[in-house]
C-alpha cells in the first residue's frame, strides 16, 4: 500500500510518500516569511503554500522514487488549522485526486499527531493516554485503538506553544518561542523564579496558560532583563519552562495512573522539548508505564504522519470511497471536539 500525503495546516507546506508502514520521503518547506511579524500571517501562508506545494509534492514523489501511478490513495489535511492554508493543501489534492482516478483519504490534523508516536515505536501498545501539545493545541487523549479514543482534557485558555511564543516574544528571543527558551534554560536555574502552574492541582486534565504569561509579564516590568536589579535571561527562561512541563508531567502522569494505561505518548511540536522529554521519561519509569515520543522529524508539522495514520485506518477496515466532497474544518481541537 502506497500513499501520497499532504499536510498545510498551518504554515508549513509538507508532502510525504509511506508505503506498508515506511516513510521513504518527508519533505518539509517552512515559511521563514512570519519570522519579521513575530507570528504567523494568515494571508501570507497561503500565499506561500500555493508556490510551494507543487515543488513540494514532486520532490517527495521523486525521493521515494514512485510516480503516480503507484499509488494506491492520497490523504490530505483538513483540519484544524488556518482555514486559507487547508484550502490550497485540500483542493490540491482533490486535483490530483480527480486527475489520476485515485482515492482521497481525509485526516484530522491533530488525530495524525496523537498516533505519530506509534511511526516509530510499532512495539507500543494501546490502551494509552497521549499528550498533544504544541503551538495551537495542548490536549489529553485516552486512546483505546487507531480508530477510538476519548478526549479527556484540553486548554480553557492559551496553548503550552502559545506561552512559549509570548514568552519568547517579550524577551525578544524570536519565534518560534520553544526552540530558543529550550536552549537557554540548559544553563538556568529553574528553581530560581516560582511562576505560576495553572489548574495543576484542581482534579481535572485541562490545562491553562494565561495566567503564566501574565506572570511573566510583570515580573519582567519590574525586574527588566539586564538591569541592576533583574535577572538573567537563562534563569528567566529555565523557571518557565519548569513551570510549563511540572503541569503537563503532572496532569498526563495522573490522567494515566487513573486510567490504568500501559503507554504514554507526547506529540506536537512541544514534544520536542528537551526537559519534557526527559521528565516525562522518568516519570513513566517510576510508575513502570512505557514512554514514547516520535522522532523529531514527526514532532513538527509533517506529512509522513497524515500518510501513517490513512494507512492505519484503511488497514482497520475502513472503507474507501472517493473522498472528493471533504471541506476544510478549521476549528481548533478545544472547541470542536469537547463533544468527544
Amino acid at each position: 500500500m502506497t500513499i501520497l500525503a499532504i499536510e498545510t495546516s498551518c504554515d508549513d507546506t509538507a508532502a510525504s510518500v509511506v508505503r506498508d508502514g515506511h516513510v521513504l520521503s518527508n519533505i518539509i518547506s517552512s515559511q521563514a516569511i512570519h519570522d519579521t511579524y513575530g507570528g504567523i500571517v494568515p494571508e501570507l501562508a497561503s500565499r506561500e503554500h500555493v508556490k510551494a506545494i507543487a515543488p513540494i509534492t514532486t520532490v517527495a514523489m521523486q525521493q521515494a522514487k514512485c510516480s503516480v501511478d503507484d499509488l494506491d490513495a492520497i490523504a490530505v489535511t483538513y483540519g484544524p488549522g488556518l482555514a486559507g492554508s487547508l484550502v490550497v493543501g485540500t483542493q490540491f489534492a482533490k486535483g490530483l485526486a480527480l486527475r489520476h482516478a485515485k482515492p482521497l483519504i481525509p485526516i484530522h490534523h491533530i488525530e495524525a499527531h496523537v498516533y505519530s508516536g506509534c511511526m516509530d515505536h510499532p512495539d507500543m501498545t494501546f490502551p494509552a493516554i497521549v499528550l498533544v501539545v504544541s503551538g495551537g493545541h495542548t490536549s489529553l487523549f485516552h486512546v483505546t485503538s487507531y480508530d477510538a479514543y476519548t478526549v479527556i482534557g484540553n486548554t480553557r485558555d492559551d496553548a503550552a506553544g502559545e506561552a512559549f511564543d509570548k514568552v519568547s516574544k517579550m524577551l525578544g528571543l524570536g519565534y518560534p518561542g520553544g526552540p530558543h527558551i529550550d536552549r537557554l534554560a540548559a544553563s538556568g536555574d529553574r528553581a530560581l523564579h516560582d511562576f505560576p502552574r495553572g489548574l495543576m492541582h484542581d482534579g481535572t486534565y485541562d490545562f491553562s496558560f494565561s495566567g503564566l504569561k501574565t506572570a511573566v509579564k510583570y515580573f519582567l516590568r519590574d525586574h527588566p532583563v539586564g538591569t541592576e536589579h533583574g535577572s538573567r535571561l537563562e534563569d528567566i527562561c529555565a523557571s518557565v519552562q519548569g513551570a510549563i512541563v511540572d503541569v503537563l508531567v503532572s496532569k498526563t502522569m495522573a490522567a494515566a495512573t487513573a486510567h490504568m494505561v500501559s503507554s504514554v505518548f507526547i506529540a506536537g511540536g512541544v514534544s520536542a522539548n528537551s526537559e519534557l522529554r526527559r521528565r516525562m521519561h522518568d516519570a513513566c519509569a517510576a510508575k513502570g508505564v512505557r514512554f514514547a515520543a516520535p522522532d523529531l522529524r514527526y514532532s513538527v508539522d509533517n506529512a509522513a504522519m497524515i500518510g501513517f495514520l490513512a494507512e492505519q485506518r484503511l488497514r482497520s477496515g475502513h472503507t474507501l470511497g472517493s473522498g472528493l466532497d471533504v471541506s476544510v474544518e478549521p476549528n481548533a481541537i478545544r472547541s470542536a471536539w469537547r463533544r468527544m
